[in-house]
C-alpha cells in the first residue's frame, strides 16, 4: 500500500492528462504572472525563492491558476530546470 502511494502523483498536481505540465504557456505565464499574496506578493512567480516553493509543496498548493503556476515552479526550480524558462524573460 505504501508503494503505490508513493508513485501516485502529487495530489496538488491539477494538470489536466491531455496537457503536459511543460506546456509552453504554462512556461511564459512563469515570467508574467506575479505572487498575488503573501511574503513575496508582486513579486514575479519565476524569482519566488525556492525555500517558499519548497513550503507550498510541504503544505499543499493554493487552488486554481496560482497553485499549479507554483507547483509547476517548484518542480521546474527543484529539477534545476530555470534555464528552460530564461528565454522567455527576454521576450
Amino acid at each position: 500500500m505504501l508503494f503505490q502511494q508513493a508513485l501516485a502523483p502529487p495530489r496538488s498536481m491539477n494538470f489536466p492528462s491531455t496537457h503536459p505540465a511543460m506546456n509552453p504557456e504554462h512556461l511564459e505565464l512563469l515570467v508574467t504572472r506575479v505572487m498575488p499574496y503573501g511574503k513575496y506578493k508582486g513579486r514575479l512567480i519565476a524569482d519566488l525563492p525556492g525555500h517558499y516553493l519548497n513550503w507550498f509543496a510541504s503544505q499543499g498548493f493554493p487552488p486554481g491558476e496560482i497553485g499549479r503556476l507554483l507547483a509547476l515552479m517548484h518542480e521546474i526550480d527543484h529539477n534545476g530546470l530555470s534555464s528552460l524558462i530564461e528565454p522567455l524573460r527576454k521576450r
